[in-house]
């Protein structure tokens, strides 16, 4: 098993809070002989029309000297982990887990923004002291 992140049971703790379920922590994935361990797996039923959502998280912390190499790592696992999903588990979603602090500095920088954009990243945005997610951006 893969090191858990540093912020992985604050995240964890804020989707409980949003009602999720946790149902796979790590959720583990096996492409022929490539496994794959994403963060977190959850779902939710959603009363309006009684649909189930279903998700998994790779959460990360950025807390490395460098934010562009955690970047660059985060957005490399983010892409190879949704392609994964997208061969086993067609109907979950992917988001990566970002703290609001690098949210709110580094993703806010141009590059960083049409990277996402580009990539379709889709984000939680999680304040790992409260225990809350604060914002999903699609």
């Amino acid at each position: 098993m893969g090191a858990k992140d540093l912020f992985h049971e604050a995240v964890k703790q804020a989707l409980l809070k949003e009602q999720w379920i946790i149902t796979a922590d790590p959720l583990k994935i096996r492409i022929e002989r490539v496994k794959f361990e994403i963060d977190l797996a959850a779902e939710k039923v959603l009363a309006a029309d009684k649909d189930e959502r279903k998700i998994a998280v790779e959460i990360k912390s950025f807390l490395n000297s460098s934010v562009i190499t955690d970047f660059h790592s985060a957005l490399g696992q983010f892409l190879n982990y949704r392609l994964a999903l997208q061969m086993s588990e067609p109907d979950r979603t992917l988001y990566l887990a970002v703290p609001i602090d690098t949210f709110e500095s580094f993703f806010q920088e141009r590059f960083t923004k049409e990277a996402i954009r580009f990539y379709q990243v889709k984000l939680v945005i999680y304040d790992s002291l409260q225990e809350v997610i604060v914002e999903w951006k699609e």
